[in-house]
């Protein structure tokens, strides 16, 4: 069964004052070394789980492009970005519209664990239709669907992400328990950086 990421990495990263994703980690996570660019580290994360991943970033943003296909993924430019995060992750499962499943990461999530990654693909392939982390009780990422949600990740636009497909299938959403506070640690801001999970 083909369960594809989709790192999603073409956002501008305005709170942290531009160019988020190339800002090197402070430590090491999950075997990726210090100093390895936010971005970068989690499409690493992403692909020691997956054996393939597609990420979609902004055009011409060739220095992280080419960090990012050197992790081992597949560039996809999205030529919508500015419209917001459901046009990036239309873009990214419209590139992979065959596959049987997508796991949908956040590029400014770097501290996910690829255990995670492996057991909710893992869980996508017992057919569960739609999956998602839990740690202590809370939801993170990254969030999976099933073959059945390509047309409404296709078609979703703006800044909404998939929210709006979790909301209307919510009785689908298989969470998985994990002991990993990377699930729900994001860079926003530059402090960020300092607040490893």
């Amino acid at each position: 069964m083909r369960i594809v990421g989709v790192l999603l990495a073409a956002g501008r990263g305005t709170r942290f004052g531009g160019g988020k994703l190339g800002a090197a980690l402070p430590q090491a996570a999950h075997g990726v070394p210090a100093g390895t660019p936010v971005g970068v580290a989690s499409a690493r994360h992403l692909r020691a789980a997956l054996d393939e991943v597609v990420a979609v970033v902004r055009p011409g943003d060739c220095g992280l492009a080419g960090g990012l296909a050197a992790a081992g993924a597949r560039i996809v430019p999205c030529a919508q970005a500015d419209d917001g995060m459901g046009s990036s992750l239309a873009c990214g499962v419209a590139a992979v519209r065959d596959a049987d499943g997508w796991l949908v990461a956040l590029g400014d999530m770097p501290w996910i664990a690829p255990a995670t990654v492996a057991a909710l693909a893992a869980a996508l392939r017992a057919g569960s239709e739609i999956v998602a982390p839990v740690y202590r009780g809370q939801r993170g990422h990254p969030v999976g669907f099933a073959a059945r949600y390509a047309a409404a990740l296709a078609s979703l636009h703006g800044d909404e992400g998939a929210r709006a497909v979790l909301r209307e299938h919510r009785d689908a959403i298989h969470l998985v328990a994990v002991d990993d506070p990377g699930v729900l640690g994001d860079v926003d801001r530059q402090e960020d950086l300092l607040r490893a999970p």
